[in-house]
């Protein structure tokens, strides 16, 4: 939700109406008519046409036959672009591969973009649970994942109350945190586990761990490193998780350091 009381003095209209077109045609993924966008995006049918033909001949939006809009394979170019500029220099992307690989087990990194967790890098492991919900972009759970945890744990606590006031505490499952007080509790936990941590919370029988990359006093700097694996061998293998993953966050450290 835009806010209006910050929209800048010099804001360019047709731009703002632009992307405002291309986040419609994004949410239909059967697509739109030029008539269905306009309606969508309160604009008028002329400027509707105009910016879609405008979208269209830059690749971001492509008409089909039947003379509705898609999003076009533009849009996948700077996701991927995001996705790289988001992981870090390719040694982090290396670490990750060869963590997941070794261990079996899927791993996440984690910071704060614009002040909202978001998941950044990903590699699977064989042994993990898919987990489609966690690719790069905004974490929506991170009240119940570890990574998000691990992130919110570096706040103090009127930070974190705001942000969990702001982004909510949606009950995943039952098991799920969904009370501050609970929260609060959990983290200072695995603050003196060395490692924050989740049971189902998230998703019924996955269990999530993580532990800090990077600590810094911009919070937009601070990285996390997490993984997913079944609950049960969470049970017995915690320990080992925890040096796994302590030894990988020293070795992505050492890349994101090196980074020119």
């Amino acid at each position: 939700m835009r806010d209006p009381l910050a929209e800048p003095s010099d804001l360019i209209r047709s731009v703002s109406r632009a992307l405002r077109v291309l986040e419609a045609v994004g949410r239909a993924p059967k697509g739109l008519t030029v008539k269905q966008i306009a309606r969508r995006c309160e604009l008028t049918v002329a400027t509707t046409y105009h910016l879609v033909r405008t979208l269209a001949y830059e690749g971001y939006v492509i008409r089909r036959e039947d003379g509705t809009y898609i999003v076009g394979l533009e849009v996948a170019d700077r996701y991927r672009e995001l996705v790289t500029a988001f992981r870090g220099p390719a040694t982090v992307g290396e670490v990750l591969r060869r963590t997941a690989l070794d261990s079996g087990y899927s791993h996440y990194l984690g910071r704060f973009v614009g002040g909202q967790v978001a998941i950044t890098a990903g590699a699977e492991g064989a042994r993990s649970p898919y987990l489609e919900d966690l690719v790069p972009g905004f974490d929506e759970g991170a009240h119940a994942t570890a990574l998000g945890k691990a992130l919110l744990a570096t706040l103090s606590v009127d930070q974190r109350f705001r942000y969990l006031r702001e982004y909510g505490m949606r009950p995943f499952t039952p098991n799920t945190l969904v009370a501050v007080d609970a929260i609060e509790a959990d983290l200072a936990a695995g603050d003196r586990r060395g490692m924050q941590l989740e049971m189902g919370q998230f998703r019924q029988g996955v269990a999530c761990a993580a532990v800090l990359v990077t600590p810094d006093k911009d919070m937009e700097r601070r990285v996390v490193l997490a993984c997913a694996l079944p609950a049960a061998e969470m049970m017995t293998s915690a320990r080992v998780v925890r040096t796994r993953l302590l030894t990988a966050a020293r070795s992505i450290a050492d890349a994101l350091n090196s980074d020119p």
